[in-house]
């Protein structure tokens, strides 16, 4: 009965060592994530930690239940998915308009120079122009206009230049930027790996340092293009870009490609390599360093080499359907002054069909700053606008070759000249880039340099009837129509016969009209001028035709062609050649100044995500210093309850002894 006693202390002072060890163990435990935290106050992307602690299992002893001490219940990291995918977000639309706006400041610096614009060159060529109108006798004011014209050519070509090697910079960024993408990518899911087999080890307790080094990754590769993720139920994270491609899968990460998937080779374009094929994803990527140089290729590199393009094929036709009813100083009708540009046809690599559509410029003046994409879906040739992929027309290839034909915006395409296969079905899918105007600022060029042939006249045409005429008719007017249909300045006669009792006007034996009674007005149109003979003529009356050839003080078509600097001649009649331009500086210059303007805002939305962030994971210096000296404080308690304890038992023991 004596013993009892001694037995129950015994228990109740075992039971105060465990309690002081589970106390001791903790709280070591507790300064150790302490301690972590504020080891790594510094590092990038970590995330605080918080050590859980829990009571043990109460004993029971016969009066109750005692408490039996603390235990860990768990380590975790303080972190908001919400905030964290916000970081994410901003972190993406910073990177897409900063990078964005970097490279649209450079070809608005280009464009809109002063000195090396291209508004400036046109304005001096016009100039010269007006020169050569005000003295057409000077052989001086000639030559400043040729020389003016290849300036103006040379700066054409400068500023495409300066373009193509923007755009092959951008080229570049894009197969960098996708190589990172792929690193990161297979960063990620060896971090799914271990991040899987860490929980299958622990029992489900979360590795968080590994799990701040994933998020880490996301938040880079979010940079680059913006990523969406799920988080499986094993702990791996599934990361998704674009309109929902896969990238990451669990431990298996898809491997993009950046080459020239379309039809234009140099065009890098973003692939996804799948099982037997590489889809092309480019129209969806967005956000990112890899979403700004898409938009920017398309928004604004496009757009300006088209316009200048265009501006160029505007100016060359312009300046050569005038040049060309004008004559020079040989007394030879006008050529043409310019080289104009051709539209660019590139047939897609995988085409089966052979051949390619013949693509010309019918009307400048309706061109527009597109380009065109021809497809065969198996049974009709369907052409849409680029970007965008509006439909404009279809052919079906088993129409008559006249009937293939497709005009709009001013072009002209005949698809009879494609050669489909036997079957046809084998050609779906087949494809066509047309640009218009994409390389007319490159091929653009001066076709005359001698200063005689430069056209400031204007030929004049006369028209008199025969001394021997015997009819009523008489010569109303007589003028030039169509410069280009003009094959030399010889005079003509115009006779007329009788056939089988119809009056026919005839030129060197082939008949140009016929008289009716009914309209005494007879129109001849003939290589490119008109006859109006009024009244009705008898058999055997003739008209001669001739054309002036003293054209040395002659300035009159100098002057037409001065004044094309002012007529609105581009965009359906409503804009000059120089405002077409100007409206691509114009457009160029909001595009970057939006971006300007956006990326500021981004910045400050960046920061904000980022302070919120650090606000519920990062790592509070004061707060982890508090933390340690109250861990520090509970350790030495929970030590001295360890010592009380060794009290008791030298208590106990020294009783027993007595």
């Amino acid at each position: 009965m004596f013993r009892a006693p001694v037995f129950r202390g015994a228990v109740m002072s075992s039971g105060v060592l465990g309690i002081g060890v589970s106390g001791l163990l903790a709280f070591q435990r507790a300064l150790g994530v302490t301690g972590n935290n504020i080891a790594n106050s510094a590092t990038e992307g970590y995330s605080r930690q918080r050590i859980d602690l829990s009571t043990q299992i109460p004993q029971f002893a016969g009066n109750g239940y005692f408490g039996s001490g603390v235990q860990v219940s768990g380590v975790h990291r303080i972190f908001d998915q919400f905030v964290e995918t916000q970081l994410r977000n901003s972190t993406s639309a910073s990177e897409q308009y900063a990078l964005y706006y970097d490279f649209a400041r450079r070809v608005d610096n280009l464009l809109a120079d002063p000195d090396s614009g291209l508004a400036p060159g046109l304005q001096q060529f016009f100039a010269a122009v007006q020169d050569v109108a005000n003295d057409p006798t000077s052989n001086a004011a000639r030559q400043v206009l040729i020389s003016e014209a290849e300036s103006l050519v040379d700066r054409f070509s400068f500023l495409n230049q300066r373009l193509e090697e923007q755009r092959n910079l951008v080229n570049g960024q894009i197969q960098t930027t996708v190589a990172e993408i792929n690193s990161l990518a297979e960063a990620i899911a060896d971090l799914n790996k271990d991040i899987v087999a860490a929980l299958g080890r622990g029992g489900g307790a979360p590795p968080n340092d590994l799990l701040d080094q994933r998020d880490r990754l996301v938040l880079q590769l979010s940079e680059l293009v913006s990523v969406n993720t799920i988080e499986q139920d094993d702990g791996a994270l599934n990361v998704f870009i674009g309109n929902g491609q896969n990238l990451v899968l669990g431990n298996r990460a898809t491997v993009l490609v950046a080459d020239g998937l379309g039809p234009d080779p140099t065009q890098m374009q973003v692939g996804y390599v799948s099982p037997g094929a590489t889809v092309d994803i480019t129209p969806y990527m967005t956000g990112g360093r890899l979403g700004a140089l898409l938009d920017l290729r398309t928004s604004v590199l496009d757009v300006a080499q088209n316009s200048m393009g265009r501006t160029a094929v505007g100016l060359a036709q312009a300046f050569n359907d005038q040049h060309r009813l004008g004559m020079d100083l040989n007394g030879a009708l006008g050529e043409e002054f310019f080289r104009v540009p051709v539209p660019q046809v590139i047939p897609g690599a995988a085409n089966t069909a052979s051949g390619a559509p013949t693509v010309s410029i019918e009307d400048y003046t309706r061109l527009t700053v597109n380009d065109y994409r021809l497809r065969f879906d198996g049974s009709l040739w369907q052409l849409r606008r680029e970007p965008g992929g509006q439909l404009l027309g279809t052919v079906d290839p088993t129409d008559p070759p006249e009937d293939q034909v497709i005009e709009v915006d001013g072009l002209r395409l005949d698809i009879s000249t494609i050669t489909l296969p036997a079957d046809p079905l084998d050609a779906s899918g087949d494809t066509y880039l047309i640009r218009p105007t994409r390389n007319g600022a490159q091929q653009i060029d001066t076709l005359i340099t001698d200063t005689r042939r430069v056209a400031a006249a204007t030929p004049e045409m006369l028209a008199a009837a025969g001394g021997g005429n015997t009819g009523e008719a008489s010569v109303l007017s007589v003028g030039i129509t169509d410069a280009s249909g003009l094959t030399d300045l010889s005079p003509v006669t115009v006779t007329v016969i009788d056939n089988a009792g119809t009056l026919e006007f005839v030129i060197d034996g082939d008949v140009v009209a016929t008289f009716d009674l009914l309209n005494p007005t007879t129109e001849i149109n003939y290589n490119g001028w008109q006859l109006v003979i009024e009244g009705e003529p008898a058999v055997g009356d003739n008209f001669q035709v001739s054309f002036t050839t003293a054209a040395v003080g002659d300035n009159r078509n100098a002057l037409a062609l001065a004044g094309l600097q002012d007529q609105r001649l581009m965009a359906d009649g409503t804009a000059t050649l120089e405002a077409t331009y100007n409206t691509l500086v114009a457009e160029v210059g909001t595009r970057t100044r939006q971006a300007e303007i956006a990326a500021r805002a981004q910045v400050k939305l960046l920061d904000e995500a980022r302070a919120q962030r650090e606000s519920i994971s990062g790592v509070n210096l004061d707060e982890e210093a508090a933390n340690l000296l109250r861990y520090q404080q509970a350790y030495q308690a929970a030590a001295q309850v360890i010592s009380v304890t060794n009290s008791l038992f030298d208590t106990l023991i020294n009783a027993v002894r007595r």
